[in-house]
């Protein structure tokens, strides 16, 4: 398992974040990236979690609402990355794949793009 800080881990985060096509990441409205640990059952076999009302789903939305959170998971990535190299693969396809939640691509049509 790789071993890297907290704040170290959240840097590589920005990082891959700056690497996403902009028509990725300029819709993302309302979406705040968090980065924990664990997830709250403390399990190390989720690496990443969009927490929201995907932009599908939305009926109105407006002022006031709660920001949309995409969290990734520290522990789990790690535990899954034996070098630096294979934590910024992962991070770049955790963020892409909870990216593609908020606009409302469901786990098996991920999986059919590779995204899973």
């Amino acid at each position: 398992m790789l071993q890297l800080d907290a704040s170290a881990f959240e840097r590589l985060v920005v990082d891959e974040l700056d690497l996403l096509p902009d028509d990725m990441v300029d819709g993302l409205d309302n979406v705040i990236f968090v980065v924990e640990d664990r997830p709250e059952d403390g399990t190390l076999n989720i690496l990443g979690l969009y927490d929201g009302v995907a932009l599908t789903e939305r009926g109105q939305y407006g002022f006031g609402e709660m920001p949309d959170r995409i969290v990734l998971y520290r522990e789990p990535l790690l535990a899954i990355c034996e070098t630096l190299d294979d934590l910024h693969d992962e991070i770049h396809i955790t963020l892409v794949h909870e990216i593609a939640h908020f606009y409302g691509i469901d786990d098996d049509r991920l999986h059919e793009l590779g995204w899973g």
